[in-house]
């Protein structure tokens, strides 16, 4: 089974020499066995065909995902033995550097943090196989096959190209074609045409900032966002463009990504497919607003941009604009930066915690690392009831103090806004 990389997969991948890693990292309290680990890993490849895939290069040097179904192509397990209760940090940190060679190996690993009674585990991903949403489903399936070998996990219908994930009616529209075909030939006549430096920014030490508020404050936050209709989503997106313009000031530029998963606008890809595409909104504050009129202002432009959000449209120019691929990479690599940082917030995470033979302790916010550009992103996440966020950038980009600081102010500002104005509703209620 084989098919070509699409031009967000392709973007990912790049030349196959730079590490785009996504980290997975959860906490186990009990014992497990090392064979069920790793027969539950090949039972997850046995799901999904693009779990046992390398990339080949054909004739004209474009990448294939190429399954490969020998009995040495197996998800890689790396066993050390657990320090403390930080080690899996410097774990992650490793593996954000550590390239796949996808040419003799899955996309996917594993570095098993071992202790006595408990663990850490650190799912690791190439980024141009799998978004958020696929790792939590791979991260249910794994739990769920440790506590019992014998559950039926299901069967994975792989995309295999666009016209699995674009509608007949759409791909074959000839208004539709001829529109996004344009669209993307100007794109790639722009990329060309756009002067591009030749020395990329020195991106110096990678680094991680991690922190949780507890069950009381998570609460305090869901019940303040729902209390003024808006999401935590949005809260938290307008919590850390302050942050960053109070901290980095002059130096701040007032807008941070936000991904978007696909799935919300197409119901064709489902929770558990493999699947790397992402949607991205920008957001940006009103410096005459205050910040309660802020959040409620951005919220209004989320729904307002998530409603002109057309995935096929996107996929479809973006598919024209293959020629331009080196360009638009090298425009990311070394063009000038023009966010603060990406920021994303998966939400719920709707994974059990209590098993027959372990207890899910954390399931922690990913972390991600790449060549293209900019590597500030924030990643949020809320398990058990506890809001968890990691902060990674490099000292190039942001150095470590100023990122203590934006983490500092995220917290404080949070603290400020939600908890003194529910003790005051609670006081005149």
């Amino acid at each position: 089974m084989k098919r070509k990389l699409l031009f967000g997969e392709r973007m990912l991948y790049g030349d196959g020499k730079s590490p785009f890693n996504i980290v997975m990292p959860f906490k186990i309290r009990g014992e497990i066995k090392e064979d069920n680990l790793r027969f539950a890993l090949f039972k997850i490849q046995k799901k999904h065909p693009w779990l046992t895939a390398a990339i080949r290069f054909d004739e004209d040097k474009k990448p294939w995902f190429v399954t490969n179904l020998t009995e040495n192509f197996r998800i890689p397990v790396r066993i050390v033995d657990r320090l403390n209760d930080e080690h899996w940090e410097q774990e992650s940190t490793y593996e954000w550097k550590t390239l796949f060679d996808a040419t003799t190996a899955p996309l996917c690993r594993i570095t098993w943090v071992k202790g006595e009674n408990v663990s850490e585990i650190l799912m690791v991903y190439h980024h141009c196989l799998c978004d958020g949403t696929a790792t939590l489903s791979i991260l249910t399936e794994l739990l769920q096959l440790l506590d019992d070998p014998d559950t039926d996990i299901g069967r994975e219908i792989p995309i295999m190209g666009v016209k699995d994930v674009i509608p007949a009616k759409v791909l074959n529209s000839y208004r539709n074609r001829t529109k996004n075909g344009l669209i993307g030939k100007i794109a790639t006549l722009a990329l060309w045409m756009i002067p591009i430096k030749k020395v990329a920014v020195e991106r110096k030490k990678d680094f991680m900032l991690r922190w949780r508020f507890d069950q009381e404050f998570t609460k305090e936050i869901i019940t303040f966002c729902k209390t003024n209709q808006f999401t935590v989503n949005t809260l938290l997106s307008a919590a850390v463009l302050t942050a960053f313009k109070a901290v980095r000031k002059e130096k701040a530029f007032n807008k941070i990504s936000l991904p978007v998963d696909i799935r919300n606008f197409n119901p064709i890809i489902k929770k558990d497919h493999i699947f790397a595409f992402g949607l991205m909104i920008v957001l940006s504050l009103s410096p005459e607003k205050d910040f309660l009129e802020n959040v409620k202002a951005l919220q209004k432009e989320v729904n307002d941009k998530s409603a002109k959000l057309n995935p096929y449209s996107l996929m479809m120019m973006m598919e024209s604009c293959h020629p331009a691929l080196k360009n638009f990479t090298n425009f990311l690599k070394y063009g000038k930066s023009s966010n603060d940082c990406m920021f994303s917030n998966l939400g719920k995470i709707d994974i059990q915690h209590q098993y027959q033979n372990f207890e899910v302790e954390s399931i922690f916010s990913p972390s991600v690392m790449g060549p293209l550009g900019n590597t500030t992103t924030m990643i949020a996440s809320t398990y058990r009831n506890l809001m968890d966020f990691t902060f990674v950038a490099s000292e190039g980009y942001l150095p470590f103090n100023e990122a203590e600081a934006i983490k500092d102010k995220v917290i404080q500002i949070l603290k400020t806004e939600v908890v003194q104005p529910l003790e005051i509703l609670s006081a005149t209620a």
